[in-house]
């Protein structure tokens, strides 16, 4: 049987860090090279730096990637090389199997891993992907080295000092205790969790504490191939009496399994750890603990995503409860990266900066709220399974089935993926977005379990075929603003590209005449952002002029914070939540 691509260990290379460059990115998991990949693609001078040298398959997190992230993979032109980086074989990925164990009973009629019931109106021209992170690790790497990139590995971070023109950060050799500073205009902590970025920037986080811990472990197996089949399912959600959870394919060897919950100071002996990993199986194996990884099911936000010419993504900015999370660190990265670059070309100001921390920390508490109410209901459905029993998968009897089907029963109610968590990323509380009169105060409350194409300012534009042959808009779009245009009447394209020559500014202009792309849109004429959000939309310019949308989209004339009356530049980020939170638009914030 074939064991998948090699990417057990991904080395970074033992490079020096500049002395100076444009961005530094302390932080070389995935969200810290994907920034250094968008920004490269970009023409802005980076480097990557982190204190480990290596990363490691069974240390693997997150491994499902949404739609949403595969159309980022797409732009930055690493798609097939992450389609090519499989560690098991593509045949095993068939849906999400929810069973009583691997080899057990089924517990609900099996779904593709895509989104909304069969036969729903797809929100994405492509489909999810799984892949450890390990393997987006390597496809990065490879992508960087072919732009010369510095990534460097081993070398820690001691200190950092925003000179307010820039920022110096002092390095450490791991293995020669060399120390180096490194001038950068920004830094972007990309640092993980207990981010040092964060900490030597003074940014403290919001949200409680869990009172309990899961484990998260990885498992090795020998050949079980005998009972689970030559192709087992490599995505599962098993509930049994001991263990309940996923069990995923890492490779052919490593499976991934949650045990627990246990109490904040536990320390459960191996041979307890592995027995639930046994029951998720289903039957007596050897296994080998490989990894085991503690994770609670709680919120911890910065306080801030920048302070100063520091900023903060992906799990440096916020943790949560698993699922998801990497992905809404992509997200973090997409959105950052076309302001800073705006920033530095000199085509946009502090105030587009600003609009980083104001557009993606109220998305990310949004994320947040929503992934532990799901994880409290998780709780009492799993109470309530363990209180009818689950039989054992050998038992056949009437009785032992009639509790299956209680299970399937109390299961069958639960919603599967979220496609709001998915596909809802608006920004409704931004200063750089040219909203429509009356807007915000209609916009539908954010639900994690609904979600419809919204081509209004500040949401995801909807994306479609532009020709038969299979580019996307999106791809026409490209990495700069676009002004879609489906009427005749080339007036307000006409003001947009003379502001934009004026201004110096990449611009690209996308005619579509089809009349049913020109219904889904609502308007004649619809700005688009780098990171594919609507920014301004309409039939005929407002009094100020083309002008004046893209000095609000770029920050040189943001608008009042939704709701405030106070110039969103001026506002402290940490004031942010407070003065959206129980406004019209009904943010889902603390």
């Amino acid at each position: 049987m074939s064991r998948g691509r090699d990417v057990r260990i991904v080395h970074f290379p033992a490079a020096t860090p500049p002395e100076e460059v444009t961005v530094l990115v302390v932080g070389a998991g995935p969200v810290g090279l994907s920034a250094a990949v968008e920004l490269a693609g970009r023409g802005v001078a980076v480097a990557v730096v982190d204190a480990a040298v290596s990363a490691t398959l069974v240390r693997a997190g997150a491994m499902g990637h949404s739609p949403r992230v595969v159309e980022h993979f797409r732009r930055w032109g690493v798609l097939q090389r992450v389609r090519e980086a499989w560690t098991f074989p593509p045949e095993w990925n068939r849906g999400i199997r929810v069973a009583t164990s691997l080899v057990g009973h089924d517990l609900v009629a099996r779904q593709p891993r895509a989104f909304g019931e069969p036969g729903a109106r797809r929100h994405s021209l492509l489909p999810p992907i799984r892949r450890p992170q390990t393997a987006l690790q390597q496809v990065f790497l490879d992508h960087l080295g072919e732009r010369a990139v510095t990534v460097a590995g081993g070398w820690r971070v001691e200190a950092l000092r925003d000179t307010g023109d820039g920022v110096h950060t002092t390095v450490v050799s791991g293995a020669t205790g060399e120390t180096r500073v490194v001038r950068s205009a920004y830094v972007i902590g990309a640092d993980g969790g207990s981010s040092t970025v964060r900490r030597l920037a003074g940014i403290a986080r919001e949200g409680g504490y869990a009172d309990e811990k899961m484990f998260r472990l990885v498992v090795r197996t020998g050949d079980v191939f005998d009972r689970t089949g030559a192709a087992p399912s490599g995505t599962n959600i098993v509930f049994n009496q001991r263990a309940s959870g996923f069990l995923a394919a890492i490779s052919t060897r490593e499976w991934r399994v949650y045990a627990g919950p246990y109490p904040l100071d536990a320390e459960p002996p191996e041979a307890e750890l592995l027995a639930t990993a046994r029951a998720a199986f289903g039957f007596d194996l050897d296994l080998e603990l490989a990894s085991s990884t503690t994770y609670y099911q709680a919120t911890r936000i910065a306080e801030t995503f920048r302070k100063g010419r520091v900023l903060l993504a992906g799990d440096a900015a916020h943790v949560r409860t698993p699922g998801g999370n990497l992905g809404e660190g992509f997200g973090d990265v997409v959105n950052l990266g076309w302001k800073l670059a705006a920033v530095l070309a000199g085509h946009g100001t502090d105030a587009l900066l600003d609009s980083y921390d104001h557009e993606r920390r109220p998305h990310n508490w949004r994320v947040a709220d929503h992934s532990l109410d799901r994880a409290r209901r998780g709780r009492e459905r799993l109470a309530e399974i363990r209180r009818i029993g689950v039989p054992d998968d050998a038992d056949s009897s009437p009785a032992a089935e009639a509790r299956r089907e209680e299970i399937r029963a109390l299961l069958g109610g639960e919603r599967g993926e979220a496609p709001g968590v998915l596909f809802d990323e608006r920004y409704d509380a931004s200063g750089v977005v040219w909203y429509e009169e009356d807007q915000l105060a209609e916009e539908p409350p954010w639900d994690a379990d609904t979600y419809e194409d919204d081509p209004r300012p500040g949401h995801r534009a909807p994306d479609g075929y532009v020709d038969p042959w299979g580019d996307t808009l999106y791809d026409r779009i490209g990495n700069d603003l676009a002004l879609l245009v489906f009427t005749p009447d080339r007036a307000v394209e006409r003001a947009f590209a003379a502001a934009a020559a004026e201004r110096a500014l990449p611009f690209t202009v996308v005619h579509l005449t089809d009349p049913a792309v020109r219904q889904v849109y609502g308007a004649d004429n619809v700005l688009v952002r780098p990171d594919q959000h609507v920014a301004w939309r309409g039939g005929t310019l407002p009094p100020a002029g083309a002008g004046a949308v893209l000095d609000r989209v770029l920050g040189h004339a943001a608008s009042t914070i939704p709701g405030s009356g106070i110039p969103a530049s001026s506002i402290p980020a940490s004031g942010i939540a407070a003065l959206t939170k129980g406004a019209d638009h009904d943010l889902a914030l603390r």
